[in-house]
């Protein structure tokens, strides 16, 4: 999973197997800032699970914004609006736990 990073948002991009569906993942907000991110082929016999979870610094994002999209190509997008008002000297970049 890789990471783009502008002004307003974050936006995380994994590259996966064509042929999944949406209903293959799940993204979820945990507690203390943190995004959850699971994808389970279960019909699959390899390259059929991956996880990660990434932990934000509470200030800098919203995490009612969060958004999912899976391509077809299974190419997936997920970003997250990061606030305005943040102050960016006190703002640690997102880290993949």
């Amino acid at each position: 999973m890789c990471l783009r990073t502008s002004p307003s948002e974050y936006k995380f991009i994994a590259h996966l197997r064509e042929g999944l569906s949406p209903e293959m993942v799940t993204v979820y907000a945990k507690r203390r800032c943190r995004l959850a991110i699971v994808v389970d082929a279960w019909h699959l016999e390899q390259d059929s699970h991956h996880e990660w979870e990434i932990a934000f610094t509470p200030q800098d994002v919203d995490m009612a914004s969060i958004r999912a999209h899976l391509e077809s190509d299974g190419q997936l997008n997920v970003t997250v609006q990061r606030r305005r008002e943040a102050d960016p000297e006190n703002i640690s970049p997102p880290m993949f736990l």
